[in-house]
């Protein structure tokens, strides 16, 4: 089943065409990979799908809860819809503890509403100890228990990108988008990294897109990649095609 349906997708800046005629189909519970050379329209591609920028002409459509179009709705909606992401610089708050940057991550899932918040009746308690159960499980399957209680800033930089995917999972997403997971890791938190993501897709039951400049972890990872350039789609195909084709190879990987 396709979980999203991307058609004749374009984003203009002006008079600068930063995304143009995207056409994609992602299969629930696939891995995919997005690649291409800096300002080639990922990252704005990924802003298009949670809503943080309108196209300005085609659709996205999610098949989650219900059939939905990304061009109605803005991030906050999408994260209700199922979808939710991570950035390509940590976006924790770093003077909060782990335990409050996860639990922020769970809000949506909250059922009280302000009468219930305000006058603290039973169901507020009710809702605010499930939250912290369900997060205390999360923090403990990602080992991040033993530091629940310490400040986002103090924790070496792997584990601050394991907060902050633990806290996009905290949503209880349908479709988990990474921008450069990997970036700032060394060989050792990449290649751990490889193996979380691929638990997490299992785990979870999940559907993962993922931008990266790490070709080794792009290529173990994916089962399908898109290569972006110049805001368009140059190729598409599995790791192998994709290592093979010779436009891929001349436009991202340096070759004649």
């Amino acid at each position: 089943m396709e979980m999203l349906v991307v058609n004749n997708l374009h984003k203009s800046f002006g008079g600068v065409k930063a995304v143009t005629n995207i056409n994609m189909k992602i299969e629930e519970g696939q891995i995919v990979g997005l690649i291409g050379p800096n300002g080639a329209g990922k990252t704005t591609f990924f802003n298009l799908l949670t809503g943080i920028y309108s196209p300005s002409s085609g659709e996205i459509v999610y098949r989650l809860k219900q059939e939905v179009s990304s061009c109605s709705f803005k991030p906050d909606k999408m994260v209700k819809y199922g979808v939710s992401r991570t950035f390509q610089n940590i976006r924790l708050f770093k003077e909060m503890t782990v335990l409050e940057n996860v639990l922020i991550g769970y809000h949506n899932n909250f059922k009280y509403n302000l009468f219930t918040s305000l006058f603290r009746l039973p169901s507020y308690y009710k809702d605010e100890e499930n939250a912290y159960e369900e997060v205390i499980q999360l923090l403990k399957r990602f080992n991040l228990y033993d530091k629940k209680d310490h400040l986002a800033k103090s924790l070496p930089y792997g584990e601050q990108r394991k907060v902050e995917i633990c806290r996009a999972l905290a949503s209880k997403p349908k479709l988990l988008l990474l921008d450069e997971p990997a970036a700032g890791m060394n060989p050792q938190e990449t290649k751990e990294l490889t193996q979380l993501i691929k638990w997490i897709r299992d785990e979870y039951d999940l559907t993962i897109i993922l931008i990266e400049h790490d070709m080794s972890l792009v290529m173990e990872l994916c089962e399908n990649i898109f290569v972006f350039n110049h805001g368009t789609l140059l190729a598409k195909g599995t790791p192998k095609e994709i290592q093979h084709d010779p436009r891929v190879i001349k436009a991202y990987l340096g070759g004649e």
